[in-house]
């Protein structure tokens, strides 16, 4: 697959109209056509390396990651999630990345007690079945929302890895919907069934 080039399209839009106004003026004022190079080559659009386009995915979804992690802190006292802010972007398409958010341990569902993390990312895909976490990437939606449940890493890099012994592929939920998504960030660390009840009539 080609190599992606991203370039600045507003730069180069501000950089091109007024120099063919400004060409076309001076054309009407003094009856000569301009020949410097400035007025009848394009500009050049000025391109970003991977590393720049991945440092500015990377500065939108810590943004986004601090915003939903005050959200979720800010509903009860009694639900708090520990910070655990970072983030990564895919290596061929830089302009996509996920950001984890948070991590935590709970009862969930027949399972006795569960790790899961919670991430953001801005693209919606399936969970991978295998070492590839995110499959069929659609960039239709501009957000995906989901909580894996995690284990150390066995024989990998990574020092967690999905859980794939829960629900068959990990995945605890999915949504491209935010409230939907703290509704069941809220539901994962709820202490009791009482509180459960509160949060699912919201």
């Amino acid at each position: 697959m080609a190599r992606l080039r991203y370039f600045d399209a507003k730069e180069a839009g501000k950089l091109q109209e007024p120099q063919l106004i400004a060409a076309h003026s001076e054309f009407l004022r003094t009856g000569r056509i301009p020949r410097e190079r400035r007025h009848w080559l394009a500009e050049e659009k000025r391109y970003f390396t991977h590393d720049e386009v991945a440092a500015k995915t990377g500065r939108k979804l810590q943004v986004a990651g601090e915003k939903t992690h005050q959200h979720i802190n800010g509903f009860h006292h009694s639900i708090q999630f520990p910070k655990m802010i970072f983030h990564r972007t895919l290596e061929d398409s830089p302009h996509l990345g996920y950001c984890h958010v948070t991590a935590a341990r709970t009862k969930f569902a027949h399972y006795e007690e569960v790790s899961w993390a919670f991430y953001i990312s801005n693209f919606y895909s399936d969970i991978g079945e295998n070492d590839n976490f995110f499959e069929r990437i659609d960039v239709g939606y501009s957000r995906m929302y989901f909580a894996v449940a995690i284990k150390p890493g066995e024989n990998s890099a990574e020092k967690m890895t999905i859980d794939r012994s829960v629900r068959g592929n990990g995945l605890l939920f999915r949504t491209h919907d935010p409230q939907a998504a703290i509704r069941n960030i809220l539901l994962l660390g709820a202490r009791n069934e009482q509180l459960r009840e509160i949060i699912r009539q919201l």
